[in-house]
């Protein structure tokens, strides 16, 4: 899975998380605290691994 359908993943999941607390089907504080859990559960949806910078100007390791 690519870095962007992680991202992509993760906003879903904050979406529907929020859809479901305006429809009254999980507690407002859910809604509330929902995302905020969703990014320090998976880190690596929002921070990427880093091995995009891990390479100098002249594309060596």
């Amino acid at each position: 899975m690519t870095q962007i359908h992680k991202a992509l993943a993760l906003a879903a999941a904050m979406i529907g998380i929020a859809l479901l607390a305006v429809m009254g089907i999980v507690p407002e504080w859910v809604g509330q605290y929902g995302p905020i859990t969703l990014l320090a559960l998976f880190p690596g949806a929002w921070i990427g691994t880093g091995r995009a910078c891990s390479r100098d100007r002249t594309g060596k390791a």
